[in-house]
């Protein structure tokens, strides 16, 4: 990294303070994982410099020679990777792919149906505090109230009922595989169309080990961090004959120019996912997580929500140690444990009363299942002993050695 410590010592000393903080803190939050260098090296190079608006060899600027090389390449990429007819991989974010994806497919005003926030949905899914829920009339699904898994059955119930014209099927805390194509069976069966966001599952699916959904899905959104390791950025991926709406839908409707040094990082990413070495780091994020479920679920001190987990995260109901969400996350930061507030799915608040554990950036820091098991038991821990210094020192001091063991690759 480029020493600008003299000529801007301000934004200098927070970026070696978040470093400090990454390198000391194990960091659980599920949407959060750690690039590699080559992704880092292209989204801090000179790309940033050059502005492409439109596609390749349709650009409203001369001068992107390199750039069209780069796009179509990230894309090509992205389409081999996810078995995909088509990719735009120029959206700067998840959200915005999502935002191209309502513009394309529905009118202001129309119905879309989607998982509740409370069942683990995300807020760009239809929440009235969000954009989605302030154009499109939302409707929502949850799960089943005894297994907390997806009811397929009521979720067709619900779409007979409002007959959407988009169902969205996919979350930001489920931590079990999704059926897409008990999804594609409700969606044509109220003649909607069908959109994934797979954006904390696409590295898993990539590897994989979780269904893919784009054969199934009419169009399909992710992120690129998260489980798939890359820049923080956004893609989607649909069907051939969607290519020309979505392009547009990306450009001009949602916008100009693109982030050219992240499209690259995003290239990078992608190739690395088509690596072997991917794959075995994804069943190791799985492991990871189901060896900390099963010390959560022993230990009778915090109930996983649904009991168990198939992917890359798990959310602990907290009602047993009598917490808040948000207490708890600032209790765990406090020994350097790192976790977010999360509502359960039978909430009948926004109180949050539980907590999101996500398994990738420990396991790109080469966490195995042991190490997993101690850092849930460190968590059982310290929710058991909220109010006791010496076994909060203990485990922060426990935290230390781990993150030791684990260096970060630079």
């Amino acid at each position: 990294m480029f020493d600008f410590s003299k000529q801007d010592p301000t934004i200098w000393n927070a970026i070696q303070k978040e470093n400090n903080r990454q390198e000391n803190v194990i960091e659980l939050i599920a949407s959060e994982n750690i690039a590699s260098q080559a992704v880092r090296a292209a989204q801090g190079s000179i790309l940033t410099n050059k502005y492409a608006v439109g596609y390749p060899n349709k650009r409203v600027y001369t001068g992107n020679e390199a750039l069209d090389i780069i796009d179509q390449v990230a894309k090509q990429r992205a389409e081999q990777l996810f078995h995909a007819e088509y990719a735009n991989v120029l959206p700067h974010s998840g959200t915005q792919a999502n935002q191209a994806v309502y513009s394309a497919f529905l009118n202001p005003g129309d119905r879309i149906l989607s998982m509740s926030e409370h069942a683990g949905g995300h807020f760009t899914h239809g929440q009235k505090h969000n954009f989605s829920g302030q154009l499109y009339k939302s409707y929502f699904y949850g799960v089943d109230p005894q297994t907390e898994l997806l009811d397929y059955d009521h979720i067709e119930e619900i779409a007979k009922e409002v007959h959407p014209k988009l169902i969205i099927a996919g979350a930001s805390a489920y931590s079990h595989i999704i059926d897409w194509t008990q999804f594609r069976r409700i969606a044509d069966e109220v003649g909607a169309f069908l959109m994934v966001d797979m954006a904390h599952i696409a590295g898993l699916v990539a590897a994989g080990l979780h269904p893919n959904p784009v054969a199934v899905a009419d169009v399909v959104t992710s992120t690129t961090h998260k489980t798939l390791r890359g820049p923080r950025g956004g893609m989607i991926l649909a069907k051939a004959k969607y290519a020309d709406r979505l392009d547009n839908a990306v450009f001009p409707v949602s916008q100009s120019g693109s982030l050219e040094h992240v499209v690259a990082a995003k290239a990078i990413a992608y190739q690395e996912a088509l690596q072997p070495a991917f794959k075995q780091y994804a069943q190791q994020v799985i492991k990871n997580a189901q060896a900390m479920a099963k010390v959560f679920n022993e230990s009778n001190v915090v109930r996983v929500v649904s009991g168990g987990t198939e992917n890359h995260e798990m959310t602990l109901d907290l009602n047993p140690v009598h917490m808040t969400g948000e207490q708890a996350a600032n209790l765990l930061y406090s020994v350097g444990i790192a976790t977010n507030k999360e509502l359960l799915p039978l909430e009948t608040g926004n109180t949050m009363e539980g907590i999101r554990i996500g398994t990738p950036t420990i396991t790109s820091r080469h966490f195995d299942e042991a190490a997993a098991a101690k850092v849930a038991q460190l968590i059982v821990t310290v929710l058991s002993n909220p109010t006791d210094e010496v076994a909060l020192k203990r485990a922060s001091q426990q935290v230390q050695q781990l993150v030791n063991e684990h260096p970060i690759d630079r």
